[in-house]
């Protein structure tokens, strides 16, 4: 969803292919063998097989809302290390809340405890500011939104009670907005022969 929505956000044009992970197409593993997804096939045939990487690459072309930190304002450390607690700690406890079932050393609420500690971290972040890193939006917001709404609907009722207010309305802005909106469009599964697909197929607003 990340790249999806930073790819939008650009202006960035890609030729969509939607894949159903267990019957992955020959053709996505021939590009990346190890059968995950987003993957991203430049026009020079290089690959980009990490959803931040693709960030990357969409904002390296067109960021009109400096979602990247500049090279003097002091952020870029403070995003990378919030983003990559997001991506091992917080992914992992995610992980195990959300599919409880398969890890019955421990109940739901045990590893929704083991994520609750980066959460507690965000909500300090937005009661001093709008956004995760400032008064403005960053690709640090964008790269952990994500993951937090997925974490809060494992069970919303629960989400919506706690002690967040301020994490709550930053991730309903994000549900609201029509930058979300826009990626969250449904696309038939790919198969080779179709035709060709644009993503996006129209511009969407961060809103």
């Amino acid at each position: 969803m990340r790249a999806r929505m930073a790819i939008s956000y650009s202006g960035l044009t890609v030729a969509l292919r939607e894949v159903v992970l267990r019957q992955m197409p020959a053709e996505l593993l021939a590009c990346s063998p190890k059968g995950t997804v987003p993957v991203l096939v430049l026009p020079d045939g290089q690959v980009l097989e990490e959803s931040r990487d693709i960030i990357d690459r969409a904002l390296a072309g067109n960021d009109p809302e400096q979602w990247q930190p500049g090279p003097d304002d002091g952020l870029g450390a403070e995003i990378k290390c919030l983003v990559d607690e997001n991506d091992a700690s917080f992914k992992e406890a995610l992980d195990h809340y959300k599919y409880a079932e398969r890890y019955p050393q421990h109940p739901a609420e045990y590893y929704r405890s083991q994520g609750e500690g980066y959460l507690r971290q965000l909500e300090q972040r937005l009661e001093q500011h709008a956004w995760l890193c400032g008064e403005r939006m960053s690709v640090a917001d964008i790269s952990i939104f994500p993951f937090v709404r997925q974490f809060a609907f494992v069970d919303k009722a629960w989400f919506d009670g706690a002690a967040y207010p301020q994490l709550q309305v930053w991730l309903n802005n994000f549900l609201q907005s029509d930058l979300f909106q826009g990626v969250m469009r449904k696309y038939p599964q790919w198969r080779e022969g179709d035709a060709l697909t644009l993503f996006p197929g129209e511009r969407n607003k961060t809103g």
